[in-house]
């Protein structure tokens, strides 16, 4: 496989694009670049590497080039250093066993800007100081404008992508395979800000005026209707009793009117409490309201779903915690009722499935335990664990999302007892990565992510408060198998876009462990077939085995709402 550099000017696409290494040397007009990118990639031989690919995304997906391969500079240091932090300096000096925080910075435009390094014009053509740092200016788009440095910017790409390779070979086999995972997920998070996700807008309008009322013409005309909203919960108050139903306090105030005392006003609370008063039903509708009201109204639809009636945000890659891909505007916690408004465009379908109890399957893997991998076989893993602790399913669940989650009260902490007891060598491995956590020690998910847990450490140091050091220890207990699960996932969905390219399906939305294939109608059953496909061979290769199973609910429908049973 070869690898060749494609940095840019700028993301724009304003100004000079390069394609350097093993041969190739091509600087010029962006346009000119993307085509020489569609026809090395058309090989398929050939992996690109890029600083970040957001940096060249906007340009090459104009004008309509979609890779197959990349070597994201940004997300493989993610992986090997943790955090989010990824300049281009910072990346180098990583690679380079450098303190990043000696790095020169990038200017800010200030007039009293000082830049590490000689001037261009006084041959200062190599991006790389005489400390072994990068020089300050050498990302931005002014240095870069010359053909030279543009070069010698591709180059120095090139030769850290090589020392993360080392660095990832060192760690073991899974880190490359994840590094190459992560950067195809790179490319795959560009392509869904660029295509966004299908909306009827229609019935998205629908939603939002039966949950909100009609676009507010004034502050005054909004503040009419914010008051008819609350009016359906507070009418069911004795006395005219009036409060104000977006204050936690206030509310939990009106309920003890009605003698319901609640710890806190939390959804999963009030639900427990819903038969005691009319008034908590209705509270939980007017919630469900206030939010299209307040995030997903009128100007969520008109802001952020284009004219071609396709909902658009940023997407990253890797949460700069444990790794799970994250959205904006809405594509990863748009609410239950608007998933109705997602829906296929004409002559296609959606694809939609959804990894089944994924995170208790990646805990089989990670902690190597072939007692708990026999129950992966079954479709329903809670149904044979339930049997060998001799439990009912819901008690057996609620033990192993304990375990993971660290609740260890109630009846989670009596059923967890007797998951120790059944599987030792699961409970072992999240004990050690609770400890590790409350000594605010690194962890490492399967493949090789390094998962920070120091935070606070400066002004809360361990040792020094018990529920500091037991919530790093949960926060380390859950990323260890949060993280290896979006892994696991990201692996997954690469291998879905990678394999239907041929059926033009296009993955609309990443939603945790759950995906959204947007496909021509007479491709679905095909595509259903490679989905699984996907699973089966993307599963083996992130594990190392098949011993244990994962699985999948895949279904076809026009919205998205119709895949829940």
């Amino acid at each position: 496989m070869r690898s060749v550099a494609l940095v840019s000017a700028g993301a724009d696409g304003e100004g000079l694009a390069g394609l350097v290494g093993d041969g190739v040397d091509v600087v010029g007009a962006p346009e000119v670049v993307a085509r020489e990118v569609a026809q090395l990639d058309a090989t398929g031989q050939v992996r690109f590497v890029t600083w970040s690919f957001e940096s060249v995304a906007p340009w090459l997906l104009r004008a309509g080039v979609r890779v197959s391969r990349a070597w994201d500079l940004a997300e493989v240091h993610r992986i090997l250093h943790g955090g989010w932090a990824a300049a281009p300096s910072r990346v180098w000096a990583g690679a380079a066993g450098l303190d990043p925080d000696d790095a020169p910075t990038a200017p800010s435009g200030d007039l009293f800007d000082f830049v590490g390094g000689p001037e261009p014009e006084a041959g200062g053509d190599d991006p790389v100081l005489p400390d072994g740092h990068l020089r300050g200016d050498a990302s931005s788009p002014a240095w870069l404008e010359h053909p030279e440095h543009l070069r010698a910017w591709a180059r120095a790409a090139l030769t850290c992508a090589a020392r993360q390779l080392s660095l990832a070979e060192r760690s073991g086999p899974r880190a490359v395979a994840t590094a190459i995972s992560e950067s195809a997920t790179a490319v795959l998070a560009a392509e869904l800000a660029h295509d966004g996700l299908p909306i009827d807008r229609v019935e998205a309008l629908r939603i939002i005026v039966l949950a909100s009322g009609p676009r507010p013409e004034s502050d005054a005309h909004a503040a009419r209707l914010r008051a008819a909203r609350d009016e359906v919960v507070l009418r069911l108050l004795p006395g005219g009793y009036r409060a104000d139903l977006r204050n936690p306090a206030a509310v939990k105030g009106m309920l003890e009117t009605v003698g319901v005392r609640l710890e806190s006003t939390r959804k999963w609370e009030l639900e427990a409490h819903r038969d005691e008063h009319p008034v908590i039903p209705a509270l939980l509708a007017w919630r469900a309201d206030e939010r299209i009201a307040t995030t997903y109204g009128h100007r969520w639809l008109e802001e952020h779903v284009g004219p071609d009636d396709r909902l658009r945000g940023a997407w990253t890659v890797c949460d700069g915690a444990a790794g799970r891909m994250t959205a904006q505007h809405g594509l990863h916690n748009l609410p239950a009722v608007l998933r109705t408004a997602v829906a296929a465009e004409p002559g296609h379908v959606i694809v939609r499935a959804d990894l089944g109890q994924i995170e208790p399957r990646v805990l089989a893997v990670v902690a190597g335990d072939e007692a708990f991998a026999d129950a992966t076989r079954a479709d329903d893993l809670y149904a044979p664990v339930a049997a060998r602790l001799g439990v009912e399913r819901s008690v057996a669940k609620v033990a192993v999302l304990a375990a993971m989650y660290g609740q260890r009260s109630g009846a989670a902490g009596e059923a967890l007892r007797g998951l120790e007891r059944a599987y030792p060598v699961s409970m072992s491995f999240l004990d050690r990565a609770y400890d590790a956590g409350r000594r605010a020690e690194p962890v490492r998910t399967f493949g090789g992510r390094l998962v920070r847990t120091d935070y606070r450490t400066d002004t809360v140091p361990v040792g020094t408060n018990p529920s500091f050091d037991s919530a790093r220890g949960r926060f380390a207990r859950n990323a260890v198998i949060q993280g290896s699960a979006a892994e696991l996932f990201k692996a997954w969905a690469s291998t879905v876009r990678a394999t239907t390219r041929d059926l033009d399906a296009q993955i609309v939305l990443c939603l945790h462990d759950e995906l959204l294939v947007h496909v021509p109608q007479e491709h679905a059953q095909e595509t259903v077939g490679r989905l699984l496909e996907a699973l089966t061979a993307s599963s083996r290769r992130w594990s190392g085995s098949d011993r244990v199973r994962f699985v999948a609910d895949v279904k076809v429908v026009r919205r998205w709402s119709e895949a829940k049973d």
